[in-house]
Order: C-alpha cells, then structure tokens, then sequence
C-alpha cells in the first residue's frame, strides 16, 4: 500500500511571493526558496550566512538576461550593426531601465532587507529583478526564463521603440520606422561632385519605389544620415 506524500503546508510570506511571481511574471514558481532568495538583500542576513542573499542569482539573472536581449535585438533588427546593436542592448540592460522595471513590478514590497540601514531601494528593486531572472531560470530552464522575459519585460514593461528613438542615428530610425510598417527602404546615390579637391556626396531616400528626403555630405554614410533626418521630417516622425 502507498502511504500519500503530503507537501508542507506553504507559509502566509511563501504564498505571497507565488502570487506576485505569478502576476509580474506570469510564471509559477515550483521550488519557493529560490525565489524567496532572489528578493533577500545581504543587508538582511548575518555576515555568515549572507551566501544565502541573492547576489549569486543576481549574477546568472544579468547572464541571462544579457543573452536573451541579445538575441531578440539581433533577430528583431537584421540591418543594424554589430555597435547600433550593443548601444540598443546596453539601454535595455542598464541599471537605470532595469531599475525602472523592477519599480514598476512593485518588487520593493516585496524586499527582505534591514530597513534600519540607509539603502538605495531603487537599486534593490533592479538587482532583485535580475536575481528573479536567475530563479525562474533555475526553477525551470533557458527557454522558459526566455518566453518569460520577452513577454513581460519587452511587451509589458518596455517601450522599446521609445528607447530606440532616444539612441539611435537617423538612419537606423528610419529603418525600424519602415520595418514596422512594412515598407522597403533604400538609399541611392544621386549625385557625386568634387568641390575643392573633396568629394560631396548627395544621397536620396527611396520607399516603397518612391522618393522623399535628400542630403548631402562629405561621405555617402553622412549623406544618407542628412537624407534619412529629412524624411523623418517629413514623416512626421521628428
């Protein structure tokens, strides 16, 4: 006869970290204690015991994180370059935006750390965040850590077009403008003169067959960045 395996009754402050894993992340956590690792500050724990905060899930959740970010900006913007692409991950990943999301996770309410001692919480919130990265990847595996931070941080938590409006060159936010309508960009040289002994270079922004902004420069890739601002303008979008 089998004797029934009963599990240990969950605590009030275990169930609470299940409910807000459950809404912030949309993942249910199977082994509890990792993430209520993942939400304990060092400042909490006693110098002996302090291997038990969550700085070491705090360092896989960054690895994690750095890997999941890199590969969706790389398949998301197949034209962008090797540095348009780190300056894209790098405002994603920064302490400032990571900061940001753990705030607007509420992941302070849900802190274990000595509230007699002068913290940055913000701080807290985002490191805290990275360490919940590394639970849900150690509760489960990659792809699960991957499915869930695409769609919480990128979809929920992130307005990613607004970021890359803020960083990147004219060229490269024309491109993501016709990327996400659909439409086909290109840029053709129209004019090529020496003035002086320099080359000047007029470029021509053609979409969709037809043709918008134009700009001149001292090299074809200032051109093009003279050609892309003004059809950004003229879009509307600038």
């Amino acid at each position: 006869m089998k004797i029934p395996f009963f599990h240990k009754p969950k605590s009030k402050e275990e169930l609470e970290v299940i409910r807000f894993v459950l809404k912030q992340f949309a993942y249910k956590p199977q082994q509890i204690p990792f993430f209520v690792q993942a939400l304990t500050h060092k400042s909490a724990m006693p110098d002996a015991v302090q291997h038990a905060a969550n700085e070491r899930l705090e360092f896989l959740g960054d690895a994690v994180l750095d890997a999941v970010v890199a590969s969706f900006v790389f398949q998301k913007y197949p034209e962008l370059d090797e540095g348009q692409l780190t300056k894209i991950k790098s405002k994603i990943v920064n302490r400032k935006s990571l900061s940001a999301i753990g705030e607007k996770m509420g992941i302070r309410n849900h802190l274990i750390y000595s509230q007699g001692r002068s913290i940055n919480l913000a701080g807290l919130e985002g490191n805290a965040f990275e360490a919940l990265i590394g639970a849900i990847y150690l509760d489960s595996n990659f792809e699960t850590a991957r499915k869930v931070l695409i769609n919480t941080v990128l979809r929920k938590h992130l307005n990613l077009n607004k970021l890359l409006e803020e960083e990147l060159d004219f060229k490269s936010t024309l491109f993501i403008w016709c990327q996400r309508k659909k439409l086909n960009l290109s840029f053709e040289l129209l004019n090529e003169q020496f003035i002086d002994g320099k080359a000047v270079y007029e470029m021509i922004v053609q979409i969709n067959r037809t043709t918008y902004g134009k700009g001149k420069g001292f090299s074809k890739k200032e051109a093009e960045q003279a050609a892309a601002k003004e059809t950004l303008v003229l879009m509307g979008e600038i």
